[in-house]
Order: structure tokens, then C-alpha cells, then sequence
């Protein structure tokens, strides 16, 4: 039987973030995940799943020390661009403006997790099991217990749910999850447009559309992430090429001319879910594990990321002054901040979304209007960049 003092659940890219961060602190950890990550072709064209990483998140894996191996496959926007189709109602942004040198970056998940997987590897305190599938698990007084279903067991002060958005640790502890369907599938492809992207990031509301363009290296490629009702995400996903091109075309009002369909397309339901407590007795969860949002920001694992270094501060806080680190009394104080953070974010996503939803007139005019003003009011702009950046979610210890 193996004893660490954490045991992460899940070797996604929050779960390896928080275990990078914790080494050096005198904690071992350990990693489980089912499978470990496939080595990257270099050649090989942009993936589907990509992250709009923001500023806070850049911060996080700086101090990780993986983000120069990133930024070989990332793509940097210096603009932000939000409209309503048929109306007047339009935002933008540009970094100049504000005195920053770019506004994020967009990178595919498998760069990002290759990166955090490597460095892991190399630090001497994190062991990845890989592949490690979860059979049971037991919450003692002083440890918990876990056995694998390779029948291999571990013992561990804190085990930490990073096991996505359908935790089977989550599930295990009994903590209940409130969940609601935004009643719209993300259809993600990668585009070639006619025009070149200028490296900013597009986003357009349309009926009962949402459709960003977050650009990609090339200055012809973007990355698509079209939010739909379920029966449309799923026409769309079967038209042919040249009717999905027109429809696509349309619905971005031909704002980079025409766009040429370069990749498989892809569908997921989008859910959003907010567990009713971040920690427990021996327990803390992060990631998806804890809440999903809305892609309409592109925040979701940029708010993972964030609980990843809350958490890896907190640990190494508690163990620093002989605390019990898997003590809920003591894991309170994480909890209370991740879950303020989240639920901000859950409900301004919320209301944004209930906001653009439909073409009643009263409605569409009143987003118009406010989205007239965001763009012209003074102050209002940057604090929405600084919200954007991630700025005003950054724990202390990062600022």
C-alpha cells in the first residue's frame, strides 16, 4: 500500500496544475489518471479543443514554469470584438488602449496538458499512476483509502476530486450538485476565412445563436465555437460542407468574408453545475468537478485554474504550520473563496446568456443599449478587461 499525503483524482489540466504547484512543499502527491496523455505532432493541424487563456491563468503557469512550452503552440489576440446581429449593439476592445501588450491567448487543451504532464514527470515529489482506474474509496478519521480497481490501494491525508464535470468522487462523498441545461450544444470546427482574423477575438449574437471565432497563428484559421439549441447543432453538424459554410457565413453577418469549413465538426451539450460544497472531510474538489459554466466567456478552465492555485497556496499554508491539511475546518477557507468566485461567475454568465437569448424587441433593445453604453461610458471598459483577464480572480500570492 502506497501512503502519499494528496492524492489528486484526475490528470487533466487543473488536476496536473495543482500537483506541479505543490511540489517543493514538502507534500507527496500522488496522480491518478486513466490514461496518460498522447505526445503532439508538431505538424499536425490545430485540434478542436482549445482555451482562451487569460491573463491570470498566463500568471499561473509562468510560476509553473511550463508557459514557455506552451507559447510554442499558442495564439495571441490583442482584440475583443461582441456584437448583436441586425442591431447596433456592439463592444470592443483592443490591449493598446489599456496599456497591456495582448489580452490572452488561444491554446489547444492537448498543448496545455502535454506541457503540465511533462513537468510533473520531472518533480520530485508527484508520482502520475497512469493508467489508474478508481474502484472504492473510504473516509477515515485520520486518511482516506483508496483502492484502484487494478486492486493496487493508497492512502492519502487529502484526496482532491479533479475528475471532471461527472465526479465520481463528487458522487461518492454524497455532495449534492446543482445542475441546469442551457438547452444549447457547442458545435466546435476549425475555419479558414477569406479575410484575415487581425488576431482578435469575435463573438456574435444571432436569434438563438452564439458563435465566437477565437483566432488561431495562421491569420486565416480560427477556431469556432457555435452555441446552438440541440435540433440545430445537430443539422448543422450533418449539412454538407458548402451549405454549413453559408450558414456559417451568415450567421458571423460575413465579417471575415467567406469561411471554408477545415476540420471535422464536433458537438457537446453544455450543462452548468455548481456543487453545494468545494470541500469536506478529508475532500476538496476543483475544476469541473466543482462547477461548469457556459463557454460564451471562454472562463471555464480559467476558473479551474484559478481554484487550482488557491488551493496549492492554502495546502502549502496549512502544512507549513503542522496543520492537518485534510481537515474541512481548515480546508473551510478554500472553499468559501472558490465557491464566491464561482458563483459570481455562474450568474453573470446566467443573466448574460438570459440577456442574448431570443429577438423580443423590448429585450434586443435593451441589449443594444447596454452594450452601447459598456462601449462608450467611461471606467466601464476596463474594469470589463480586468474581469476578462482574469485580474480581479487572482489570489494574493500570484498578484
Amino acid at each position: 500500500m502506497q501512503s502519499v499525503d494528496v492524492a489528486i483524482v484526475g490528470g487533466g489540466m487543473v488536476g496536473l496544475a495543482l500537483a506541479c504547484g505543490l511540489e517543493g512543499s514538502g507534500l507527496r502527491v500522488a496522480v491518478l489518471e486513466q490514461q496518460a496523455p498522447e505526445a503532439l505532432d508538431p505538424q499536425a493541424p490545430p485540434a478542436l479543443r482549445v482555451s482562451a487563456i487569460n491573463g491570470a491563468s498566463e500568471k499561473l503557469l509562468t510560476r509553473l514554469g511550463v508557459w514557455p512550452t506552451i507559447l510554442q503552440r499558442a495564439s495571441c489576440y490583442h482584440g475583443m470584438e461582441v456584437w448583436d446581429s441586425d442591431s447596433f449593439g456592439r463592444i470592443a476592445f483592443d490591449d493598446n488602449s489599456f496599456g497591456f501588450s495582448h489580452l490572452g491567448y488561444i491554446i489547444e487543451n492537448a498543448v496545455i496538458h502535454q506541457a503540465l504532464w511533462q513537468q510533473a514527470q520531472q518533480c520530485n515529489d508527484v508520482t502520475l499512476l497512469a493508467p489508474a482506474q478508481m474502484q472504492q474509496v473510504a473516509w477515515g478519521e485520520n486518511e482516506a483509502f483508496l483502492t484502484l480497481k487494478d486492486g493496487n490501494m493508497l492512502t492519502a491525508r487529502l484526496v482532491v476530486g479533479a475528475d471532471g464535470a461527472n465526479s465520481w468522487l463528487r458522487q461518492q462523498a454524497d455532495i449534492p450538485l446543482t445542475f441546469w441545461d442551457y438547452r444549447h450544444h457547442a458545435l466546435v470546427a476549425t475555419i479558414r476565412s477569406a479575410e484575415p482574423h487581425g488576431a482578435v477575438a469575435r463573438q456574435v449574437f444571432h436569434g438563438d445563436g452564439i458563435l465566437a471565432f477565437l483566432p488561431l497563428n495562421d491569420p486565416h484559421l480560427c477556431s469556432i465555437v457555435w452555441s446552438l439549441p440541440p435540433l440545430e447543432a445537430e443539422r448543422l453538424q450533418q449539412a454538407d460542407e458548402a451549405a454549413f459554410n453559408q450558414a456559417l457565413s451568415v450567421a458571423f453577418d460575413m465579417r471575415l468574408g467567406l469561411c471554408q469549413l477545415e476540420s471535422e465538426r464536433q458537438v457537446f451539450p453544455l450543462t452548468g453545475r455548481y456543487a453545494r460544497q468545494f470541500a469536506a472531510h478529508r475532500l476538496a474538489l476543483l475544476g469541473d468537478a466543482a462547477h461548469t459554466i457556459h463557454p460564451l466567456a471562454g472562463q471555464g478552465v480559467n476558473l479551474g485554474f484559478m481554484d487550482a492555485a488557491e488551493l496549492m497556496h492554502e495546502l502549502r499554508r496549512l502544512h507549513a504550520g503542522g496543520k492537518d491539511i485534510g481537515q474541512h475546518l481548515y480546508l473551510r477557507r478554500y472553499e468559501r473563496s472558490r465557491k464566491h468566485s464561482a458563483a459570481l461567475m455562474l450568474a453573470g454568465m446566467q443573466s448574460f446568456r438570459e440577456l442574448f437569448a431570443g429577438q423580443h424587441p423590448a429585450k434586443k433593445l435593451l441589449r443594444d443599449v447596454g452594450l452601447k453604453l459598456a462601449d462608450t461610458l467611461p471606467g466601464v471598459k476596463p474594469q470589463l478587461i480586468r474581469q476578462a483577464m482574469g485580474l480581479n480572480d487572482l489570489p494574493d500570492w500570484l498578484r
